[in-house]
């Protein structure tokens, strides 16, 4: 054992001993890497110019995935994170650059390379333009790119790095500007394919698809190299990803240095007013709708309370907290937790990330973490950070510059710094919270000991049911496969807008229909019969004047961002995704913006701008809302032994956003709470439910009292623990429990996706109903408190405030129901 790794595990440890904080320490031993010689087909300046970076050999995995793009073959390099991933589709695509760099422009080999956020692509960017090779031009081609760099990158550049996003929304629709690259397209680059899952994954499946399709229109066939890290069975999902069949390189010859996992759970406090209160984030999309660069699921729906007077809807997955309650003991929050950890390790002299889901919760913990390091040295606050979505361009790229030189000893971040970017020299991760899946997780891990020195990272317990379980069920994390993506491209909310595209792009025929799965013919029918495309002998043809991309969101935001400006100056202090508008930026809401308070003055939805204004407060705003669900159709439906029913379909979800509370910062108080008039906002989704008749409701001894509080808490609790299950984030859903709805004459309780269509999350539910059930009675029996808490049946974002609760009745129906 180093002296570096028992330092930093001692410091860990101290600290994590005191109330038995530690659940569990998984130890992983050093690895042994294995290099391979350079490919025989790789030009020797190729070589010569990668081993002048410091890469004299590379590993076997890397020449195994290289070898296969060089044949022609679609391939997805599913090694480690940290494993040297891009050095396997970089060889190939620089050789190419090499042997066609002298034919005219019209000939020459280009490669577009994909990203899904802007700080993973300016991180390869980076790397690709230190390699020194003559014929070698790499651009830019995203939001952050000025006019002048764009054009000059269309025009010249033979890797253009860009995002899907971009290629939705200007090269594909003008690809007659892009001839000089589709013609020549040679290799397309999805890194950290991972990412694409849920509604967002089948929109970018469905752009590789109109990406693939104009490069053969151009008489282009490119392959496709794929990269990722935590991809569950990677070339059935790759494949899934761009339709077509690849092969993965799932061996990891990289080296490792040892490190250690722990889980650690905050301890109990005596009072619950005594918590210190996580707030939740007005501030994403990942969720986490976002921008290319965000941290971003995807907008997600919250937990609703009991009808008739239930919680929110669709929201976004950057609003996340704990909220107390006072039903029962409460944890020491996370950020606390987080802060106090993280200060130890900044003074002595540590380099860490840590890693929290809301955006107002890295302001929050930088802010924390600033304010103790300043009582140890005057100087240490400014190697402290926060790093979300919503910052400017300038300020994003001067954060990444002070991560690579070591200039930041401590950022705190959104999952934004989940991916591929290299931060060199980190000795710890602390992950304030489960991240939303086991692949996030393993990435969020994989960002420590990049440069081979000893690391460890620390998964902190928020006070809900699915990390309660999680840190106190190791199995659950090592060894436990890595979560599947769930996408749907064929789903028709999804492929009805790219179909327009396409059909925009050049004219849709027979022989495409293929590509777009089983269900465009009928969706195609559809759009004809609405007259938005025009059926001919030829094929379909887009019928309107505007641009047809604009019909699609591909992040799901609503459309567009919402600008936060500062009134006095008219200064732009960020943005802010339509979908979270209302529960973010209404009027009252607080903003925070790297360490500063602001308060909205006014929030003008039509020009898309909340004003704010600078403000010393201590209280933080939470929005409240009411939720209508209704069941539109069934589409498949089980009996349980219980004589319960499961059904999954299509439901719709009205909800209206139509008060906000202002809460003590520290304890959590109500202060007061205001009225908001805001429009209602409806979802059309997918949703599994169980209906609970009169004889199970008598087996589980709950009366006619006691049902709402029961079927309340075991919807909370169920929909804390889908993500173990459904591969998706607890954000990226939302439910309803009611004790008679309309559609159904009885109990019953719905869980539904948080994206128009649905997102097959719902749907996964269904499958494996009675094993997320079990989970989910295992974690409320299991759990210490009384009668209910955040870490089994408590839901941070109800808006009833956790009232009804019945944590034994949610035992007895669960018991029942499952027979």
């Amino acid at each position: 054992m180093s002296d570096s790794r028992s330092a930093l595990l001692d410091l860990i440890g101290d600290f994590g001993a005191r109330e038995d904080r530690i659940r569990h320490i998984e130890h992983f031993p050093a690895r042994v890497g294995t290099t391979a010689d350079w490919p025989e087909w790789a030009d020797d300046e190729v070589v010569a110019a990668l081993r002048s970076t410091g890469i004299d050999r590379p590993w076997t995995h890397q020449v195994a995935a290289a070898d296969a793009a060089h044949r022609g073959e679609d391939v997805v390099i599913a090694s480690g994170t940290a494993s040297g991933k891009s050095l396997g589709f970089w060889l190939p695509v620089l050789d190419s650059v090499v042997r066609t760099r002298d034919e005219i422009p019209t000939r020459a080999a280009t490669t577009l390379y994909l990203s899904p956020t802007k700080a993973l692509a300016a991180d390869q960017y980076e790397k690709l333009r230190s390699v020194v090779l003559r014929g070698l031009r790499p651009g830019t081609f995203d939001g952050d790119t000025s006019q002048a760099d764009k054009a000059w990158a269309r025009k010249h550049a033979n890797v253009l790095f860009t995002n899907p996003d971009m290629l939705h929304r200007s090269v594909l629709p003008r690809h007659g500007y892009f001839t000089r690259w589709f013609k020549t397209l040679r290799f397309i680059v999805v890194d950290e394919a991972h990412r694409y899952r849920g509604v967002f994954g089948s929109h970018v499946a469905l752009i590789l698809r109109r990406l693939v399709r104009v490069a053969r229109h151009y008489g282009a066939d490119p392959v496709i190299v794929g990269a990722s890290a935590t991809m569950a069975d990677p070339a059935a999902a790759f494949a899934r990803i761009t339709g077509r069949e690849a092969i993965a390189i799932t061996q990891d010859a990289s080296p490792r240095a040892a490190g250690d996992f722990v889980l650690w759970e905050p301890p109990l406090l005596p009072e619950p007013w005594g918590l210190e209160w996580e707030d939740p984030d007005p501030a994403v999309v990942g969720g986490p709708g976002h921008d290319p660069f965000a941290d971003s699921r995807g907008p997600s729906a919250r937990e609703s309370a009991f009808t008739p007077v239930p919680g929110p809807a669709p929201g976004t997955d950057q609003e996340r907290a704990q909220e107390p309650t006072g039903t029962d003991a409460s944890r020491r929050s996370t950020i606390a937790e987080s802060a106090d950890l993280l200060t130890d390790l900044t003074c002595a002299g540590f380099r860490s990330i840590a890693f929290i889901a809301s955006r107002r919760g890295t302001e929050a913990l930088a802010e924390a973490v600033r304010d103790q390091v300043a009582r140890v040295d005057s100087t240490l606050p400014r190697t402290v950070a926060a790093y979300r979505g919503g910052y400017l361009p300038e300020e994003r790229r001067l954060l990444e510059t002070g991560l690579r030189n070591g200039r930041l000893r401590t950022v705190a971040s959104t999952n934004a710094l989940e991916l591929g970017i290299d931060i060199a020299g980190l000795d710890a991760v602390v992950m304030a919270g489960w991240p939303g899946t086991l692949a996030s997780l393993w990435q969020q891990a994989g960002r420590a000991g990049r440069a081979g020195q000893q690391w460890a990272a620390v998964l902190i317990a928020r006070d809900n049911p699915l990390d309660t379980y999680v840190v106190n069920h190791p199995e659950a994390v090592f060894g436990a496969p890595v979560d599947g993506g769930v996408i749907d491209p064929g789903n028709p909310f999804v492929l009805a807008g790219h179909l327009c595209a396409a059909a925009a792009e050049i004219p849709l025929t027979e022989a495409d229909l293929p590509q777009f799965g089983d269900t465009a013919e009928q969706v195609l029918a559809s759009l004809a019969e609405a007259r938005i495309l025009r059926r001919r002998p030829a094929g379909w043809f887009w019928a309107k004047a505007e641009d047809a991309a604009a019909l699609t969101d591909i992040r799901g935001s609503g459309g567009g961002q919402v600008r936060i400006v500062e009134e006095s100056t008219g200064a732009l202090l960020g943005t802010i995704e339509d979908a979270g508008a209302h529960t973010q930026s209404h009027t009252g809401a607080v903003y925070m913006h790297q360490g500063r308070t602001f308060t909205v003055r006014e929030l003008d939805l039509d020009a898309r701008v909340a004003f704010v204004e600078a403000a010393s407060v201590d209280y933080s705003t939470q929005a409240k809302s009411v939720t209508e669900i209704s069941i539109e159709s069934t589409d498949r439906s089980i009996t349980l032994p219980s004589g319960a029913r499961v059904f999954t379909g299509m439901v719709e979800v009205v909800d209206q956003v139509v008060a906000y509370q202002m809460r003590q910062q520290r304890t959590g108080v109500v202060l007061a709470e205001h009225p908001l008039e805001l429009p209602e906002r409806t979802l059309r989704t997918q949703a599994v439910w169980f209906t609970a008749p009169p004889e199970l409701l008598a087996d589980a001894e709950v009366g006619r009292a006691d049902v709402p509080g029961t079927v309340h808490a075991a919807e909370h609790a169920a929909i804390g623990l889908l993500p173990l299950f459904a591969g998706c984030d607890r954000w990226d859903v939302g439910g309803v429990s009611t004790a008679m709805h309309a559609d159904t004459g009885m109990t019953t309780v719905f869980v539904y996706d948080g994206q128009p269509g649905g997102a097959g999350f719902a749907e996964r539910g269904f499958d494996c109903f009675t094993d997320w059930h079990r989970a989910t009675l295992e974690a409320i029996e299991s759990c210490e408190c009384i009668s209910g808490c955040p870490s089994c049946i408590q839901s941070p974002k109800c808006g009833n405030g956790n009232e009804p609760l019945d944590k034994a009745g949610a035992v007895r129906i669960l018991r029942a129901l499952l027979g």
